[in-house]
């Protein structure tokens, strides 16, 4: 999981198994952060359509903007929060800045500690190309 600012830097990151549903990653996301102030949005696919979590984001002041899921009986979003959706390539952006680094595309690390301490290296390099590069 990736945290990103407007502009693609890294904010936070956690790395899990991948058995968990998105949704209850979040907030370790969140807790995960690289000292920076939660963000006033959130932007997420289908997958973090969840009252729960919305309601949980809602308690420390964060919007969740995501689509609805299909078969969702209320809907919650409207087009306006949604056309912010359209910004979630600067997210896939990040991933890609984040695979160029040969360590964290082929994870040769047994252990998830080591793997996370080289993602997080890889994204304090992000950071540092993007101020100075």
């Amino acid at each position: 999981m990736i945290l990103v600012d407007a502009s693609g830097m890294p904010l936070a990151v956690h790395t899990t198994s991948a058995s968990p549903a998105e949704v209850k990653l979040v907030q370790d996301t969140l807790d995960a952060s690289f000292g920076f102030d939660f963000p006033k949005r959130l932007i997420g696919d289908k997958a973090y359509d969840s009252d729960g979590l919305d309601a949980d984001l809602a308690e420390i002041g964060i919007e969740m903007i995501a689509p609805n899921r299909r078969n969702r009986k209320q809907k919650t979003q409207d087009g306006r929060p949604l056309r912010r959706y359209k910004q979630r390539w600067r997210v896939k952006r990040t991933i890609a800045w984040l695979q160029s680094f040969r360590r964290v595309r082929t994870r040769d690390e047994y252990k998830a500690q080591h793997f996370l301490g080289f993602v997080q290296l890889a994204c304090i390099l992000i950071l540092l190309r993007r101020i100075f590069g």
